[in-house]
């Protein structure tokens, strides 16, 4: 591996000046105002929730931002992921040498809380770019060149970031997840026994519906870097564009498509969000009739009408569950949403939220085309 990464630092975002993604992920998500910097152009706000933490760059300066890359990019959306590493020189040089694009040489920034160096690349999920990031010694609140910013303690909804999903074309996955493994030290992390990596996880909505193929990367041992996932879709959708289709086309191409935040009580944070006004998804109503379904709820020591009036999904057996919801798209264009999950002992991603996931986006898009 050429530069292995050790920690997510934070997930960055560029939108055009005015768009309303810092607000609402403060209203709707609680998340609170860590530090900002106003220069050339940029509006730049960190925003935290435990140990998540979202950079809104907002604006488009003649320069580039700090930490990040201008993509340029014709729709808003979470654009560079910033990744810690031991020595950012020597990251970069080996990733020059495996024909990665650097696309900003390492750099560093300093000011009374100490130093930072970071280079940015390349990824081959299409304006997807990755921050190497280096800054041993600095005790500020966030990054050098920002200044704290004073706010209330969050509700304490999330407490980190449990994964991140990039939507890919159709037969990408392999040439990405080498990527990752070769360059960042990424490798195959199997969601059911004996699975290929080249062909990953299939997940069929149905007869006529299409659905998804999930391939998992799980970071260098010892790493606090959440799995990666990548998302295909399956042919045979009869609906036209599935989400996964739609994410590529109004994005132009591969990105990130959702970031999974991981709350310790979903059933709390579920009602704060809806009761502060996010959009959440909601579940097909068959999603909560199927056979063995309230028993399962029950099993893992939830009330199924709870579970059904908030939207939240269950999946799981043997006293391992996971619990699951989604919002609707942040932006206009379709290019980015959350998920938050909780995690009773299992692993996994749900299979059977995933085909109810899958038939709900489908169904909310039908009603949309059809308003």
């Amino acid at each position: 591996m050429a530069a292995p990464v050790r920690r997510l630092c934070h997930v960055a975002f560029h939108v055009p000046a005015g768009q309303p993604l810092a607000r609402d992920l403060q209203r709707f998500f609680g998340f609170r105002p860590l530090a900002v910097r106003e220069a050339d152009g940029w509006r730049q706000l960190a925003l935290r929730s435990g140990d998540a933490v979202f950079l809104v760059n907002e604006g488009a300066g003649p320069g580039e931002p700090l930490y990040s890359l201008d993509p340029h990019h014709a729709v808003p959306g979470a654009t560079n992921l910033c990744f810690d590493v031991a020595d950012v020189g020597a990251a970069a040089r080996a990733l020059a040498a495996l024909g990665c694009n650097v696309q900003v040489p390492p750099v560093t920034v300093q000011d009374a809380q100490g130093a930072a160096t970071y280079a940015v690349v390349g990824s081959p999920a299409g304006n997807l770019s990755l921050t190497l990031l280096e800054r041993p010694g600095f005790c500020g609140p966030f990054l050098p060149g920002f200044r704290p910013v004073s706010s209330v303690p969050g509700p304490g909804w999330v407490t980190h970031v449990d994964h991140l999903t990039l939507a890919c074309p159709r037969s990408s996955s392999p040439k990405i997840m080498r990527w990752f493994h070769d360059c960042l030290g990424f490798h195959h992390l199997p969601l059911s026994p004996g699975e290929d990596p080249e062909l990953g996880l299939e997940v069929a909505a149905g007869s006529g519906r299409g659905g998804l193929r999930l391939t998992a990367l799980q970071a260098p041992t010892g790493s606090a870097v959440p799995t990666l996932v990548l998302a295909e879709s399956l042919p045979g959708s009869l609906r036209g564009r599935d989400q996964v289709e739609q994410f590529l086309a109004q994005n132009g191409g591969p990105g990130l498509q959702h970031v999974g935040l991981y709350t310790p009580n979903i059933m709390e944070a579920t009602e704060r969000v809806a009761g502060a006004g996010g959009q959440l998804l909601t579940p097909p109503e068959a999603y909560y009739q199927q056979p063995g379904k309230e028993k399962q709820i029950l099993a893992a020591g939830h009330e199924p009408r709870l579970l059904a009036r908030h939207g939240v999904l269950l999946d799981g057996d043997e006293g391992k569950f996971l619990l699951q919801v989604f919002t609707k798209s942040l932006f206009a264009e379709d290019t980015f949403f959350l998920e938050l999950i909780q995690r009773q002992g299992a692993t996994g991603f749900g299979q059977g939220n995933i085909r109810a996931l899958w038939q709900s986006v489908q169904e909310h898009a039908a009603r949309v085309c059809e308003a």
